[in-house]
Protein backbone atom coordinates (compact mmCIF):
# COMPACT_ATOMS: atom_id res chain seq x y z
CA UNK A 1 0.00 0.00 0.00
CA UNK A 2 1.11 3.53 -0.70
CA UNK A 3 2.45 5.22 2.75
CA UNK A 4 -0.36 8.15 2.33
CA UNK A 5 -2.78 4.73 2.69
CA UNK A 6 -0.85 3.40 5.94
CA UNK A 7 -1.08 7.12 7.10
CA UNK A 8 -5.06 7.29 6.22
CA UNK A 9 -4.96 3.64 7.86
CA UNK A 10 -3.63 5.02 11.30
CA UNK A 11 -5.69 7.59 11.52
CA UNK A 12 -8.64 5.55 11.52
CA UNK A 13 -7.58 3.30 14.05
CA UNK A 14 -7.33 6.40 16.30
CA UNK A 15 -10.66 7.25 15.16
CA UNK A 16 -12.40 4.18 15.64
CA UNK A 17 -9.93 3.30 19.10
CA UNK A 18 -11.60 6.70 20.29
CA UNK A 19 -15.12 5.40 20.31
CA UNK A 20 -14.31 2.47 23.34
CA UNK A 21 -13.53 6.09 25.12
CA UNK A 22 -16.44 7.74 24.02
CA UNK A 23 -18.73 4.53 24.20
CA UNK A 24 -17.21 3.95 28.31
CA UNK A 25 -18.81 7.28 29.06
CA UNK A 26 -21.97 7.43 26.89
CA UNK A 27 -23.15 4.00 28.22
CA UNK A 28 -22.45 4.50 32.01
CA UNK A 29 -26.13 6.63 31.29
CA UNK A 30 -27.59 5.63 28.30
CA UNK A 31 -28.58 1.89 27.16
CA UNK A 32 -26.69 0.52 24.26
CA UNK A 33 -29.24 0.21 21.63
CA UNK A 34 -29.64 4.23 22.30
CA UNK A 35 -25.99 4.85 22.07
CA UNK A 36 -25.82 3.00 18.82
CA UNK A 37 -28.68 4.61 17.26
CA UNK A 38 -27.69 8.13 18.03
CA UNK A 39 -24.28 7.21 16.74
CA UNK A 40 -25.49 6.26 12.90
CA UNK A 41 -28.43 9.16 13.37
CA UNK A 42 -26.27 12.00 14.12
CA UNK A 43 -23.49 10.62 11.84
CA UNK A 44 -26.17 10.11 8.93
CA UNK A 45 -27.27 13.89 9.64
CA UNK A 46 -24.13 15.28 9.27
CA UNK A 47 -22.80 13.63 5.93
CA UNK A 48 -25.94 14.49 4.62
CA UNK A 49 -24.91 18.56 5.32
CA UNK A 50 -21.33 17.49 4.50
CA UNK A 51 -22.45 16.17 0.91
CA UNK A 52 -24.44 18.88 0.14
CA UNK A 53 -21.65 21.74 1.14
CA UNK A 54 -19.82 19.57 -1.00
CA UNK A 55 -22.27 19.84 -3.91
CA UNK A 56 -22.73 15.81 -3.92
CA UNK A 57 -26.47 14.61 -4.39
CA UNK A 58 -27.26 11.00 -2.92
CA UNK A 59 -28.41 8.86 -5.90
CA UNK A 60 -32.04 8.55 -5.74
CA UNK A 61 -32.53 4.97 -7.67
CA UNK A 62 -33.07 1.71 -5.67
CA UNK A 63 -29.90 -0.20 -7.02
CA UNK A 64 -27.97 2.30 -4.71
CA UNK A 65 -30.24 1.92 -1.71
CA UNK A 66 -30.50 -1.75 -2.00
CA UNK A 67 -26.33 -1.83 -1.26
CA UNK A 68 -26.32 0.59 1.26
CA UNK A 69 -29.44 -1.46 3.06
CA UNK A 70 -27.09 -4.54 2.59
CA UNK A 71 -24.31 -2.46 4.06
CA UNK A 72 -25.93 -1.57 6.78
CA UNK A 73 -26.99 -4.68 7.60
CA UNK A 74 -23.32 -6.17 6.83
CA UNK A 75 -21.33 -3.15 8.56
CA UNK A 76 -23.46 -2.24 11.43
CA UNK A 77 -27.09 -3.86 12.19
CA UNK A 78 -25.76 -7.53 12.36
CA UNK A 79 -22.03 -6.97 13.86
CA UNK A 80 -22.88 -4.05 16.21
CA UNK A 81 -26.43 -6.32 17.56
CA UNK A 82 -23.94 -9.73 18.11
CA UNK A 83 -20.93 -8.00 19.83
CA UNK A 84 -23.51 -6.03 22.13
CA UNK A 85 -25.14 -9.32 23.03
CA UNK A 86 -21.83 -11.36 23.35
CA UNK A 87 -20.55 -8.62 25.59
CA UNK A 88 -23.25 -9.54 28.04
CA UNK A 89 -21.65 -12.79 29.12
CA UNK A 90 -18.02 -12.18 28.05
CA UNK A 91 -15.24 -10.02 28.75
CA UNK A 92 -13.74 -6.81 26.60
CA UNK A 93 -10.68 -8.63 26.25
CA UNK A 94 -11.90 -11.74 24.79
CA UNK A 95 -14.50 -9.48 22.45
CA UNK A 96 -11.53 -7.67 21.52
CA UNK A 97 -9.39 -10.22 20.34
CA UNK A 98 -12.69 -12.32 18.57
CA UNK A 99 -13.22 -9.21 16.54
CA UNK A 100 -9.49 -9.16 15.32
CA UNK A 101 -9.61 -12.46 13.35
CA UNK A 102 -12.12 -10.03 10.98
CA UNK A 103 -9.29 -9.77 8.40
CA UNK A 104 -8.62 -13.11 8.71
CA UNK A 105 -12.49 -13.47 7.74
CA UNK A 106 -11.78 -10.93 5.65
CA UNK A 107 -8.99 -12.42 3.27
CA UNK A 108 -10.76 -16.10 3.17
CA UNK A 109 -13.90 -14.21 1.93
CA UNK A 110 -11.71 -12.74 -0.75
CA UNK A 111 -9.69 -15.25 -1.47
CA UNK A 112 -13.09 -17.53 -2.19
CA UNK A 113 -15.20 -15.02 -3.96
CA UNK A 114 -12.90 -13.14 -5.93
CA UNK A 115 -10.48 -13.46 -9.06
CA UNK A 116 -8.48 -10.55 -8.04
CA UNK A 117 -7.45 -10.68 -4.42
CA UNK A 118 -6.07 -13.95 -3.13
CA UNK A 119 -4.53 -15.20 -0.49
CA UNK A 120 -0.54 -15.07 -0.53
CA UNK A 121 1.86 -16.72 1.74
CA UNK A 122 3.49 -13.80 2.90
CA UNK A 123 -0.11 -11.76 3.71
CA UNK A 124 -1.29 -14.95 5.34
CA UNK A 125 1.68 -15.33 8.03
CA UNK A 126 1.71 -11.61 8.08
CA UNK A 127 -1.90 -11.68 9.47
CA UNK A 128 -1.07 -14.81 12.18
CA UNK A 129 1.27 -12.27 13.43
CA UNK A 130 -0.63 -9.40 13.94
CA UNK A 131 -3.30 -11.56 15.45
CA UNK A 132 -1.31 -12.95 18.11
CA UNK A 133 0.54 -9.25 19.01
CA UNK A 134 -3.23 -7.75 19.10
CA UNK A 135 -3.77 -11.19 21.77
CA UNK A 136 -0.18 -10.55 23.66
CA UNK A 137 -1.26 -6.32 23.49
CA UNK A 138 -4.86 -7.55 25.27
CA UNK A 139 -3.47 -10.24 27.20
CA UNK A 140 -3.49 -14.10 27.11
CA UNK A 141 -5.21 -13.88 30.79
CA UNK A 142 -8.14 -12.56 28.46
CA UNK A 143 -8.08 -16.79 26.55
CA UNK A 144 -9.09 -18.16 29.83
CA UNK A 145 -12.28 -19.71 29.73
CA UNK A 146 -13.01 -19.53 26.44
CA UNK A 147 -15.51 -22.23 25.27
CA UNK A 148 -17.61 -21.45 28.74
CA UNK A 149 -19.87 -18.70 27.27
CA UNK A 150 -20.03 -20.35 23.48
CA UNK A 151 -22.72 -18.76 22.21
CA UNK A 152 -21.14 -15.61 23.50
CA UNK A 153 -18.40 -16.03 21.65
CA UNK A 154 -19.81 -17.35 18.35
CA UNK A 155 -22.12 -14.30 18.21
CA UNK A 156 -18.76 -12.54 18.65
CA UNK A 157 -17.18 -14.62 15.67
CA UNK A 158 -20.10 -14.16 13.25
CA UNK A 159 -19.71 -10.43 14.24
CA UNK A 160 -16.40 -10.67 12.42
CA UNK A 161 -17.90 -13.00 9.52
CA UNK A 162 -20.05 -9.95 9.41
CA UNK A 163 -17.51 -7.28 8.50
CA UNK A 164 -15.66 -10.11 6.38
CA UNK A 165 -18.54 -10.50 4.10
CA UNK A 166 -19.08 -6.18 4.30
CA UNK A 167 -15.82 -5.89 3.17
CA UNK A 168 -16.56 -8.24 -0.12
CA UNK A 169 -19.78 -6.24 -0.45
CA UNK A 170 -17.69 -2.84 -0.32
CA UNK A 171 -16.22 -3.59 -3.62
CA UNK A 172 -19.36 -2.41 -5.60
CA UNK A 173 -18.88 1.26 -3.91
CA UNK A 174 -15.75 1.59 -5.68
CA UNK A 175 -15.81 4.83 -7.78
CA UNK A 176 -18.91 6.78 -6.17
CA UNK A 177 -18.03 9.56 -3.15
CA UNK A 178 -16.98 8.57 -0.19
CA UNK A 179 -19.66 10.89 1.58
CA UNK A 180 -22.56 9.55 -0.40
CA UNK A 181 -21.77 6.09 0.13
CA UNK A 182 -21.05 6.73 4.26
CA UNK A 183 -24.33 8.86 4.36
CA UNK A 184 -25.98 5.50 2.56
CA UNK A 185 -25.10 3.38 4.55
CA UNK A 186 -26.00 5.04 7.87
CA UNK A 187 -29.47 6.08 6.67
CA UNK A 188 -30.35 2.45 6.70
CA UNK A 189 -29.04 1.65 9.60
CA UNK A 190 -30.75 4.08 11.39
CA UNK A 191 -34.09 3.24 9.82
CA UNK A 192 -33.97 -0.40 10.43
CA UNK A 193 -32.87 0.51 14.26
CA UNK A 194 -35.72 3.27 14.80
CA UNK A 195 -38.04 0.79 15.86
CA UNK A 196 -35.94 -1.34 18.12
CA UNK A 197 -35.42 1.69 20.22
CA UNK A 198 -38.74 2.56 20.34
CA UNK A 199 -40.15 -0.70 21.39
CA UNK A 200 -37.10 -1.94 23.92
CA UNK A 201 -35.51 1.47 24.93
CA UNK A 202 -38.57 4.00 25.03
CA UNK A 203 -35.64 6.58 25.17
CA UNK A 204 -38.54 9.41 26.61
CA UNK A 205 -39.41 7.30 29.19
CA UNK A 206 -35.53 7.98 30.63
CA UNK A 207 -33.39 10.46 32.61
CA UNK A 208 -31.79 13.62 30.70
CA UNK A 209 -27.82 11.96 30.54
CA UNK A 210 -25.38 14.66 31.63
CA UNK A 211 -23.62 16.38 29.19
CA UNK A 212 -20.62 14.04 29.09
CA UNK A 213 -22.65 11.75 28.32
CA UNK A 214 -24.28 13.49 25.49
CA UNK A 215 -20.42 15.04 24.45
CA UNK A 216 -19.49 11.37 24.15
CA UNK A 217 -22.06 10.63 21.74
CA UNK A 218 -21.13 13.39 19.75
CA UNK A 219 -17.87 12.55 19.18
CA UNK A 220 -19.09 8.93 18.62
CA UNK A 221 -21.55 10.20 15.82
CA UNK A 222 -18.91 13.22 14.38
CA UNK A 223 -15.59 11.30 14.65
CA UNK A 224 -15.60 7.83 15.10
CA UNK A 225 -18.57 7.55 12.92
CA UNK A 226 -19.13 10.24 10.03
CA UNK A 227 -14.99 11.01 9.33
CA UNK A 228 -13.91 7.24 9.78
CA UNK A 229 -16.48 6.24 7.65
CA UNK A 230 -15.28 8.88 5.00
CA UNK A 231 -12.26 7.66 5.73
CA UNK A 232 -13.04 3.64 5.17
CA UNK A 233 -14.76 4.12 2.07
CA UNK A 234 -12.01 6.15 0.77
CA UNK A 235 -9.48 3.56 1.55
CA UNK A 236 -11.75 0.79 0.04
CA UNK A 237 -11.22 2.66 -3.29
CA UNK A 238 -7.67 3.67 -3.06
CA UNK A 239 -6.23 0.36 -1.71
CA UNK A 240 -9.06 -2.19 -1.72
CA UNK A 241 -11.41 -3.53 1.47
CA UNK A 242 -8.80 -6.95 2.48
CA UNK A 243 -6.32 -3.97 3.05
CA UNK A 244 -8.85 -1.81 4.35
CA UNK A 245 -9.93 -3.80 7.50
CA UNK A 246 -6.66 -4.61 8.07
CA UNK A 247 -7.32 -1.89 10.68
CA UNK A 248 -8.89 -3.87 13.27
CA UNK A 249 -5.45 -4.78 14.08
CA UNK A 250 -4.59 -1.18 14.70
CA UNK A 251 -7.62 -0.50 16.81
CA UNK A 252 -6.40 -2.01 20.08
CA UNK A 253 -3.31 -0.33 19.87
CA UNK A 254 -4.93 3.38 19.39
CA UNK A 255 -7.68 2.35 22.68
CA UNK A 256 -4.72 1.62 24.73
CA UNK A 257 -2.65 4.35 23.58
CA UNK A 258 -6.34 6.73 24.14
CA UNK A 259 -6.60 5.15 27.58
CA UNK A 260 -2.97 5.89 28.62
CA UNK A 261 -2.87 10.16 27.53
CA UNK A 262 -6.62 10.36 28.59
CA UNK A 263 -7.39 8.31 31.69
CA UNK A 264 -3.92 7.32 33.26
CA UNK A 265 -3.77 3.85 32.11
CA UNK A 266 -0.39 2.11 32.97
CA UNK A 267 1.77 1.17 29.59
CA UNK A 268 2.78 -2.69 30.34
CA UNK A 269 5.29 -4.65 29.05
CA UNK A 270 2.94 -6.24 27.21
CA UNK A 271 1.67 -3.67 25.32
CA UNK A 272 5.01 -3.16 23.86
CA UNK A 273 5.45 -6.51 22.44
CA UNK A 274 2.18 -6.63 21.14
CA UNK A 275 2.67 -3.60 19.25
CA UNK A 276 5.49 -5.13 17.82
CA UNK A 277 3.96 -7.65 16.90
CA UNK A 278 1.67 -5.86 15.40
CA UNK A 279 4.31 -3.62 12.93
CA UNK A 280 5.77 -6.71 12.12
CA UNK A 281 2.82 -8.48 10.78
CA UNK A 282 2.26 -5.08 8.95
CA UNK A 283 5.09 -4.87 7.21
CA UNK A 284 5.02 -8.56 5.81
CA UNK A 285 1.46 -7.99 4.35
CA UNK A 286 3.21 -4.44 3.25
CA UNK A 287 6.17 -6.33 1.55
CA UNK A 288 8.38 -3.71 1.44
CA UNK A 289 10.67 -4.30 3.92
CA UNK A 290 11.04 -8.26 3.10
CA UNK A 291 11.74 -7.03 -0.52
CA UNK A 292 14.63 -4.82 0.62
CA UNK A 293 15.77 -7.56 2.95
CA UNK A 294 15.82 -10.07 -0.02
CA UNK A 295 17.80 -7.75 -2.53
CA UNK A 296 21.57 -8.50 -2.63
Amino acid sequence: MPIAAWGMLLALSGLWGGSFLFNRIAVAEMPTLTVVFARVTLAALALLVAARLAGIDLPRDRASWRDWLVMGLLNNIVPFCLIVWGQKTIGAGLASILNATTPIFGVIIAHLFTRDDKATPLKALGIAFAFVGVVVLIGVDALAGVGDHLTAELACLGAAVSYGFSALWSRRFRGRPPIATAAGQLICSSLILAPAILLLDAPWTRPMPSDAAIGAVVGLALLSTAVAYILFFRLNTLVGPTNTILVTFLIPPSAILLGILVLGERLAPQHVAGVLLIGAGLAAIDGRLVRRLRRP
